[in-house]
């Protein structure tokens, strides 16, 4: 899946540092970030050394929430990651263009795909928190910890992650595949929502497909979990049975649900989503 990068490994601890010459910078605005396209189809983007004379403010902590030109982000395998502003840089080389994020997802070298995608996820987190929700004060990094606290109310924000779920519904040989309702999105995809306030995950489960498709399930079993930044989700994929009724379809969500027999699941094992590895499992003849 998407974040399975091996043989590099990454690492997430919080340990803010300046960034060095081979460090890897993310440029963002919005959701977009500025990259170039080898002659061999790899993405690369720009290292410190490369740029760091056309950033304003260079000289200041990496730790000072106040400058945000750069912002310690994760390290993978050595080579340091830093999140940059792109109104920060006064000129960006020509080579480098915006190119919108989910455009990443089947991007090679992966490991760099995952890390603008997750570069984004905190970037944007960092761009919504500079004042405190609490009393309007500022926001400051803290030293020890990935976490925002306000020097005036002593507020804490820590980043954003939804826990959602993704639910292969299952009778015998068929699997329940959907599809969404006014979205660009078009192809089929399982049951999915997130958790709200007070309920277990498996009850998230529950719910949601009751929600959607109006069925009652049981026997559920847990089959992995997936970070998906692209929403800021943790994603967990649970497999259930369904009882013998109609479905009954929630119109402003779904626009289809049908049961596909276990041969003609449009899957081929080579999506990074866990909606289409759990599609995949099924055809195989492989989930719990």
């Amino acid at each position: 899946m998407f974040q399975d990068i091996a043989p590099h490994c990454y690492h997430n601890e919080y340990v803010p540092a300046p960034p060095d010459e081979d460090s890897v910078l993310l440029l963002y605005q919005g959701r977009e970030i500025w990259m170039k396209e080898q002659e061999n189809g790899e993405i690369v983007f720009p290292l410190w050394g490369e740029i760091k004379e056309v950033c304003e403010n260079v000289g200041n902590s990496a730790a000072d929430t106040e400058i945000f030109p750069y912002t310690y982000a994760f390290t993978i395998d050595a080579t340091k990651f830093f999140l940059v502003h792109a109104e920060h840089v006064k000129k960006i080389p020509d080579a480098f263009q915006p190119v919108p994020i989910r455009a990443l997802r089947r991007r090679k070298p992966q490991h760099l795909a995952f890390a603008a995608v997750t570069g984004c996820q905190l970037f944007n987190w960092y761009q919504s928190h500079h004042f405190c929700g609490r009393c309007g004060g500022h926001m400051r990094h803290d030293t020890k910890e990935r976490m925002l606290y306000c020097e005036t109310c002593h507020s804490m924000e820590y980043p954003k992650i939804s826990p959602a779920v993704i639910v292969g519904v299952t009778k015998k040989n068929q699997i329940l595949l959907t599809k969404y309702a006014g979205r660009e999105y078009t192809n089929y995809a399982l049951v999915a929502g997130f958790a709200e306030i007070g309920e277990t995950i498996e009850e998230t489960v529950r719910r949601e497909v009751m929600e959607e498709v109006g069925l009652k399930v049981h026997h559920l079993k847990y089959y992995k979990s997936q970070p998906w930044s692209f929403s800021d989700t943790l994603l967990f994929g649970f497999y259930c049975e369904a009882e013998e009724a109609p479905i009954h379809l929630q119109e402003d969500e779904l626009s289809l649900a049908e049961w596909v027999d276990r041969e003609n699941v449009p899957a081929d094992g080579t999506d990074i989503s866990l909606t289409h590895e759990m599609m995949w499992m099924f055809k195989q003849g492989k989930n719990p």
